[in-house]
């Protein structure tokens, strides 16, 4: 990455929009009318309405969000279509906001998804939310609901967290909920989120882990909970050093949950498996593989 420039990985990344199974999400989101009279709810549900959604704008809506299945994150109304996602974001954006103060701040969500949390964060009132996933179905699907609240505080980009150390010294405050085990260096990445902080700012992340007192690491032999690009699971004091390794201090435990069926499930807005199909049928304390089911902690930590 010594060549790389933020601008030049960003012009690359929209041609992603003209991938095959995209383009055509593309022009049916593109086909879509405007509305006018738009009023906004960034509660549990983040949900749209207006008095010109007729029935057949909403069958219209309803039709070119199913294109965009999977819908992993959320839930949404769009105009009385309820795309219930797979997961219940709302539960997490919950256990973290007495913590948050968003007002006046540049934030970033990495690993954003659709931006469930970034627009739940617009209540808050930042000054600026960057979103960061690679995914282009993810950007179609926030690029749709976007299509209609219409915020010009939020940005979102086809970036990995990789490219955040090319953000240097922009934040205040950067989320990075669900990512850290996906990365097969979980230090250098921790490092790309410090260098995007500015000096005082604050990281919040959850992370998988598992219970023990020593700072060791689960390292699966080839799935976690059937998922592939599981790398390492650690326990809170693993966790603690890998954050003071990449620079960051003030390390603090928020919250530790278990994923539970009522936050993770099946619904008609994503096809195949979920948790239930990802734990043992005679033991649900384990996944399929045996190992401990899994466990969030929640930390918060800042760059020095």
């Amino acid at each position: 990455m010594k060549d790389e420039t933020l601008e030049k990985v960003i012009d690359e990344r929209k041609r992603w929009l003209e991938w095959k199974n995209i383009r055509p999400l593309r022009e049916a989101l593109a086909s879509l009318p405007q509305l006018k009279e738009v009023e906004v709810e960034l509660g549990d549900w983040v949900r749209l309405t207006s008095p010109r959604a007729d029935e057949a704008f909403k069958r219209r809506i309803e039709a070119v969000a199913k294109m965009m299945k999977p819908w992993r994150k959320g839930p949404f109304d769009l105009f009385g279509v309820r795309i219930d996602s797979e997961w219940r974001s709302d539960k997490k954006f919950n256990l973290l906001r007495p913590y948050l103060d968003l007002e006046g701040k540049r934030v970033a969500d990495v690993g954003c998804n659709n931006g469930y949390y970034m627009f739940r964060m617009l209540a808050m009132r930042p000054a600026s939310v960057l979103g960061v996933d690679p995914s282009p179905l993810f950007k179609t699907q926030f690029d749709l609901i976007n299509r209609y609240l219409r915020s010009d505080r939020l940005r979102y980009e086809m970036l990995g967290i990789e490219h955040m150390r090319l953000f240097a010294d922009m934040f205040d405050t950067i989320f990075c909920l669900g990512v850290l085990y996906h990365r097969s260096d979980p230090v250098v990445a921790l490092k790309s989120l410090k260098q995007s902080l500015k000096k005082g700012g604050e990281l919040f992340l959850d992370t998988f882990y598992i219970e023990g007192e020593e700072p060791v690491c689960l390292v699966p032999e080839s799935t976690y909970s059937k998922i592939g690009n599981i790398h390492f699971v650690p326990t809170i004091p693993a966790l603690e050093h890998w954050c003071k390794k990449a620079g960051f201090t003030g390390f603090e435990v928020l919250e530790t949950v278990r994923t539970g069926i009522d936050e993770q499930r099946k619904t008609p807005w994503i096809d195949g498996e979920s948790l239930e199909d990802f734990l043992d049928p005679e033991d649900p304390a384990k996944t399929v593989e045996g190992y401990p089911a899994p466990r969030r902690v929640y930390i918060k930590a800042y760059r020095k």
